[in-house]
């Protein structure tokens, strides 16, 4: 998949394309319902199928620390993405000059001149452009003068429900993976690079492979049994805690996972981590000896979730 980062890098390959335009956090099967329009229009039309993001999301721009977790980093997004079919990701920077670009804008430099659409394929729901003045009818109007079809895709539905990423966000907050799960069509995954840590797991007889989350807010907290891909390994059974550590008075978020049966090197490594079980709330313990015994039972629980 191609990955185009902002408007200026649009060349003259890039036009004539089937759009689509969102956030796309988590890509869940609402995403999923959206795509298969897209790829049906690619299809006839023998165009590429292309995603319009944006990096900040609108409600990071807007909010800052108070906006809703990410279900994705940027770079989780963009791998999942041609899993259902994507053939180019186009990127957009969030900030102040997006902010005020208008309808009219909009339109004509991402889909008339960027990147020529002949089909934009978008939610029911859809607005955008500066103080969201730009409408499903707008968009309808401006493919009328500049010849490119537009179509709505409806709710998808799920036990009665819109999915949605806030759906998702709900479900694994409450650490409720199944449900989660079921809503994306796959494991909740996060992934990461392998960094250097303190090496206080080794010391204490669990080694753990460290994971930056590069951001401050995440949609759970706990101790999970998980499985792990990446670096040569393939859905292998682990244990994760994910939070701050409150034992050392951590601060930032973390996810240091201990993989069962392994003994390689990682670090540097990119991982994927797939959330299987939700094992308990992440605590502070007043003695390491009390961590280490709470750490025994954490693994021999992950290990049976896992059927290890």
């Amino acid at each position: 998949m191609e990955l185009v980062r902002g408007l200026h890098n649009l060349r003259e390959r890039h036009r004539g394309s089937v759009v689509t335009i969102g956030n796309y956090d988590g890509v869940h099967r609402g995403h999923q319902h959206m795509l298969a329009s897209v790829r049906e229009h690619s299809q006839r039309l023998g165009l590429p199928p292309t995603v319009v993001t944006f990096e900040p999301t609108p409600r990071e721009f807007f909010e800052g620390a108070a906006a809703p977790s990410r279900l994705m980093r940027l770079r989780e997004k963009v791998e999942a993405l041609p899993l259902y079919g994507v053939d180019r990701t186009v990127v957009l920077r969030f900030d102040r000059q997006m902010q005020g670009m208008g309808a009219a804008e909009f339109v004509d430099r991402l889909l008339v001149e960027g990147l020529g659409a002949r089909q934009v394929v978008v939610g029911h729901d859809f607005r955008f452009a500066k103080r969201r003045e730009g409408t499903l009818a707008t968009l309808r109007e401006a493919g009328a003068r500049h010849g490119f079809g537009v179509e709505e895709v409806g709710e998808f539905l799920l036990d009665g429900e819109r999915v949605s990423s806030s759906l998702v966000r709900e479900a694994l907050g409450r650490g409720d993976l199944e449900r989660a799960q079921k809503l994306l069509g796959r494991p909740y995954r996060m992934a990461g690079r392998v960094m250097r840590g303190q090496q206080l797991g080794r010391r204490l007889g669990y080694p753990t492979a460290n994971l930056a989350l590069h951001r401050k807010v995440v949609p759970l907290w706990g101790i999970f049994a998980v499985r792990v891909s990446g670096a040569g390994l393939v859905d292998h059974p682990a244990v994760v805690s994910l939070g701050t550590r409150p034992t050392i008075n951590g601060t930032d978020p973390l996810l240091e996972v201990h993989v069962f049966d392994f003994d390689g090197d990682l670090y540097g490594k990119y991982l994927d981590v797939d959330f299987v079980q939700r094992l308990r709330d992440e605590k502070r313990f007043e003695s390491l000896d009390a961590l280490v015994a709470q750490m025994h039972v954490d693994a021999a629980q992950a290990r049976a979730a896992l059927g290890n």
